[in-house]
């Protein structure tokens, strides 16, 4: 699996998974893992229920044995190493604070286990309250906080031993929406300010997009494909990861021939041109799906004889979108997004529509492999 990972260099690598695998019992949660993560870099783990991305999180803090394979942290074997030997920092998402301590102890906690002096403890400790701007808040009991102030508390006594690594597991899953999304940033800008090493396991794609320098997609334990979040939306490697990562429409399709600069491909009775670079290979038959997200659909009213022409089944109004289903003859449903100012925001339901889209912003899977 090394070949997906495109950060080289394990001798220079913050961490360093080498051909790692678990199993419980007969099911295989993780299959020869293999990645390096920089010094520095904000890496996410994404993946469905069940994808071993937690598990690849719980073998790093040594929660876990890997059955096979090692692990490295600065270089440093850490396969074997108990848990409170790794300094290794952990975030879960409920926070795991002690209750009948206060805010300072919580977070002194680390330190207090390194046998670390009081002196120089109060003095990280207060650092640490400066770093995630909670600064008075130490002899607070974390019941007197709100939900994001714990999370930040936690946050701090991860951070204040300064460990090489820090590994959050759903840090931000309990929030409600819009303190997520103020979270989302204020984590991404404490990681920056501390110029920490961060694996962070979440189940939503958007908040990986929005926090990551890389994102690892896991399925059935395997790693799928690394990638910046832009490298990963818009060159998705196969139908899985362009199902997971943002919203995608996939279009039943038929190649019958080969051009020059492509190929073309017939959709519900209509010839349409595909992009040679975004051609896989079509199963036996030819059969294929288009997949292309719901943004980069040009939807006109009306019939016209260029393009794919479909009908309107609903309309749904998203505040700075608008979502158009359209159901199209023998290929299923699309969404189309558009802006909700657009005259498009008048159409009736089973109005005619022509759907179109630049050839390049179109990718073809096999239709075997690709999400129906």
């Amino acid at each position: 699996m090394a070949s997906l990972n495109s950060y080289s260099g394990a001798d220079k690598a913050a961490v360093s998974l080498q051909g790692v695998s678990r199993e419980f019992g007969k099911v295989v949660a993780v299959d020869d893992f293999s990645l390096d993560v920089a010094p520095g870099e904000f890496l996410s783990l994404v993946g469905p229920s069940g994808s071993g991305k937690t598990t690849v999180l719980m073998m790093l803090a040594g929660f876990e044995r890997p059955g096979s394979g090692r692990l490295y942290v600065d270089g440093r074997d850490i396969t074997n190493l108990a848990p409170n030997h790794r300094s290794i920092g952990m975030v879960f998402q409920k926070y795991a604070l002690f209750p009948h301590r206060t805010v300072a102890e919580n977070i002194a906690f680390p330190l207090r286990m390194r046998g670390i002096g009081r002196a120089e403890r109060e003095r990280r400790v207060k650092e640490a309250l400066a770093a995630v701007k909670l600064e008075g808040y130490g002899e607070r009991m974390p019941a007197q906080l709100s939900g994001g102030q714990q999370q930040r508390v936690a946050l701090a006594r991860a951070v204040v031993f300064e460990p090489p690594v820090i590994l959050m597991d759903e840090p931000l899953g309990a929030l409600d929406k819009k303190l997520r999304q103020h979270m989302q940033i204020e984590l991404k800008e404490l990681q920056g300010r501390l110029n920490a090493t961060v694996i962070f396991v979440t189940h939503d794609q958007e908040e990986a997009l929005t926090m990551s320098d890389r994102i690892a997609i896991l399925d059935r334990g395997r790693l799928v494909q690394v990638g910046s979040p832009r490298e990963l939306y818009q060159e998705p490697a196969t139908a899985f990861v362009a199902d997971f990562v943002g919203d995608m429409n996939f279009i039943s399709a038929k190649i019958v021939a080969a051009e020059a600069n492509g190929n073309l491909a017939t959709v519900g009775g209509r010839t349409i041109p595909v992009h040679a670079r975004n051609t896989s290979p079509a199963n036996d038959h030819g059969l294929v799906h288009l997949a292309v997200r719901p943004e980069h659909l040009v939807v006109s009213p009306g019939s016209s004889p260029e393009g794919l022409i479909g009908t309107v089944d609903r309309l749904i109004f998203q505040g700075s979108s608008l979502s158009i289903l359209i159901a199209l003859p023998d290929a299923g449903r699309i969404r189309a997004q558009v802006d909700p100012q657009s005259p498009l925001a008048e159409l009736s339901t089973g109005a005619p529509v022509t759907i179109n889209w630049s050839p390049e912003r179109a990718h073809v899977f096999p239709k075997a492999h690709a999400t129906s």
